[in-house]
């Protein structure tokens, strides 16, 4: 269905189109700014320090947000999906680990600026590392488990992309999404939140920040 020429029910040609347009445009953009931090980082000697290795790795998870983006603004430009079904989990499990090493990163992030800031030493690079490896082994692992049947990737209504397939209202899927959601947003954002505001506390007190 996905594979043929035929528009998806409910799309007009001109609005399969615009969506290529508009995820051509975030995907070019992305990649520009995101290779920018990463060839900053490689390049500026004072840059290369374990938060911001913290912050590579976002940028790397972006970078691979942005790719993911341009195969589908490539695929709702041609109006079809080219690559089969093969290509369809591929890209589902690509887009799923970078969108959740990206989320994952920014907590680290946050953790990584409350450390430095709250306890006044340097993050050590063996735990910057270790961190970085941890983000994206865990987002490998959760984007991989619909591959081995718990979720499931599928196309997106529009037929040009995939993601997880969340039409699906069974027991399988539901606990798969509840389940990686507490893990990989409520977790996140419940760290970002404290560490942040453990921040705002310390700032309130010095009066300032020491510097980065």
């Amino acid at each position: 269905m996905a594979e043929t020429s035929a528009l998806p029910t409910g799309f007009g040609e001109l609005e399969v189109l615009a969506v290529g347009m508009v995820l051509l445009v975030e995907a070019l953009s992305g990649l520009s700014l995101n290779t920018l931090t990463i060839f900053s980082f490689c390049k500026t000697p004072e840059l290369r320090t374990p938060c911001h290795l913290l912050v590579l790795s976002l940028a790397l998870a972006d970078s691979g947000i942005s790719l993911n983006a341009l195969v589908a603004a490539t695929s709702s430009l041609l109006r079809r999906w080219p690559y089969g079904s093969d290509g369809c989990q591929a890209h589902g499990f690509q887009g799923f680990v970078t969108a959740l090493a990206s989320i994952c990163s920014s907590a680290a992030i946050a953790w990584g600026r409350y450390h430095h800031y709250c306890t006044r030493s340097q993050l050590a690079w063996n735990s910057a590392i270790s961190l970085v490896l941890f983000v994206w082994l865990s987002s490998a692992f959760w984007a991989a488990l619909p591959l081995l049947g718990w979720g499931h990737y599928d196309y997106e209504p529009l037929g040009t992309c995939c993601t997880l397939d969340y039409s699906k209202g069974d027991r399988n899927f539901t606990s798969f999404l509840f389940t990686m959601s507490f893990f990989n947003f409520a977790m996140p954002l419940f760290i970002t939140i404290t560490s942040y505001s453990l921040m705002e506390q310390k700032l309130g007190k010095s009066g300032h920040l020491q510097a980065a």
